[in-house]
């Protein structure tokens, strides 16, 4: 019998650490698990290369025999890195095969997953350049939604999600520019996590914008995105954009700011709307969450600034000389649109810095009488068909919640919430001010009934926001089926 459509979310991060702990399984057999199932589906464009069979239980061996192996954060936990951030050994491609170059270095993010003892299994795919929320715009097979009816994957991080919707590897490291962590995961009902700016370290990432670009986060649970993050999170002075992170949240009541229904634009998906409107509602009436309205004008004017604005022109730093030296080789829609960042000026430029900055200012006082926003992750979904008969308008109506993220400073996750009336997938976009990730992990962790007790790692405060006294909690991993294991 096929699959329902749908995630098909295999063991968590909490699970597999267990049954490596308790004997009643192992890294070599995780290992042998995350081969079969790659090699189940095929050639799906989820992974644009893996680590051989052989060559993976080979390393699954190499961490069982390490010193102190079983007490290492990740102990053979497999994961998925999208192909735009460097592996020692391994080509990175950036979904342009003219492009690729064998990486000398590993990225600092990858390294940390590795020194904790996590297991690499490959490369994902993405929008080539890291150009696109579709996952369309690749030389590699076109990835659809785990939710059928031709959807698509959403991009440009669209084989990290789908390699944790499929139950391949329980998180996936991807990317968030303008919403290429959020957007996919919204898409195969995962958790995407654009943590703020500077925790992770960006160094080893061909950048799409670099004062922009964020690593990102796709698992299927808010307590494997903590046990991720505090392995990953820590200051680079190689990055100059790298910072430590905020105080962790404990408080009863979370402000959460809702736009009027009106201000909400769904482009005539009423399903979508129905559905989100509905998790308003839940939302509203769940305990500790105090609902306060908000206006939406200066985050979606923020949002325009980005592809209708010089930032489009920062992808020509990394790309300009490819792009005179082997259009051929670039995809179409992506060369239109690196074609189009040499019509900004240095006067267009800092117009828009200085009309980001008065954004950011009106943004900023709306942040005094709220701790979280929360909006569609996206407003309606598209076909493969759609996008490629109208790549332009699909891929800016995709990023309409999204695009202002990185440009106001912000961190966002992507949640799922069931699906419209007719299946799609449903879901909501939780965001927060800069390094206020805690309060946003913590709301998703509530929303989705997983208990958790925020850690508190090196370099991560712990306070009390001004408005609220402390409540205690306790942190336990939601429960999974034993069939993967």
């Amino acid at each position: 019998m096929a699959a329902a459509p749908g995630p098909q979310l295999g063991p968590s991060v909490a699970e597999i650490l267990a049954s490596h702990a308790s004997g009643s399984g192992s890294p070599t057999r995780t290992a042998a698990r995350v081969a079969d199932a790659i090699e189940a589906r095929g050639e799906d464009g989820t992974w644009i290369s893996t680590v051989p069979r052989e060559l993976l239980i080979a390393a699954a061996e190499e961490i069982e025999r390490r010193p102190g192996a079983r007490t290492l954060p990740l102990y053979g936990v497999p994961f998925g890195v999208k192909d735009s951030i460097d592996v020692a050994g391994v080509p990175t491609t950036l979904s342009c095969p003219d492009y690729a170059y064998v990486a000398e270095r590993t990225a600092p993010v990858v390294q940390r997953l590795l020194d904790a003892g996590a297991l690499y299994v490959g490369k994902t795919n993405l929008d080539q350049f890291a150009t696109g929320l579709n996952g369309t715009r690749t030389p590699y097979p076109v990835p659809r939604s785990v939710y059928g009816g031709e959807l698509i994957s959403g991009g440009s991080s669209s084989g990290s999600a789908l390699a944790v919707a499929l139950g391949q590897v329980p998180f996936a490291v991807a990317t968030d520019t303008a919403g290429s962590g959020r957007v996919p995961a919204a898409l195969n009902g995962v958790v995407g996590y654009k943590p703020s700016r500077g925790l992770i370290s960006t160094v080893g990432l061909v950048p799409a914008c670099r004062s922009l670009d964020c690593i990102s986060l796709m698992a299927s649970c808010v307590d494997d995105l903590d046990r991720v993050a505090d392995v990953v999170m820590a200051p680079d002075p190689a990055d100059a954009w790298s910072r430590s992170r905020g105080a962790t949240w404990s408080a009863p009541t979370v402000r959460v700011g809702l736009p009027a229904p009106e201000e909400l634009e769904f482009f005539g998906d009423e399903a979508s709307a129905e559905a989100h409107l509905a998790f308003r509602d839940r939302l509203a009436r769940q305990p500790g969450v105090e609902v306060v309205e908000v206006g939406l004008a200066p985050f979606l004017a923020a949002g325009e600034l980005l592809y209708q604005g010089p930032w489009v022109a920062e992808r020509l730093v990394e790309f300009a000389d490819f792009l005179d030296e082997h259009p051929e080789a670039i995809h179409p829609v992506v060369r239109e649109i690196l074609e189009g960042g040499r019509r900004y000026t240095a006067v267009d430029a800092f117009a828009a810095l200085q009309r980001l900055q008065e954004l950011k200012a009106e943004v900023g006082r709306l942040w005094q009488g709220m701790d979280v926003l929360v909006l569609p992750t996206i407003g309606t979904t598209f076909t493969v068909a759609e996008v490629l008969a109208d790549p332009i308008r699909c891929n800016t109506v995709l990023g309409h919640y999204t695009h202002f993220g990185n440009l106001l400073d912000l961190l966002g996750l992507a949640l799922p919430a069931g699906t419209t009336a007719d299946g799609r997938p449903a879901g909501a976009m939780l965001l927060g001010p800069a390094l206020s990730d805690d309060v946003v992990l913590g709301l998703a962790a509530r929303l989705l009934d997983e208990p958790r007790d925020a850690p508190t790692p090196a370099g991560h405060a712990s306070a009390v926001p001004a408005h609220a006294a402390p409540a205690p909690s306790d942190r336990t991993p939601p429960a999974r089926t034993e069939e993967h294991l």
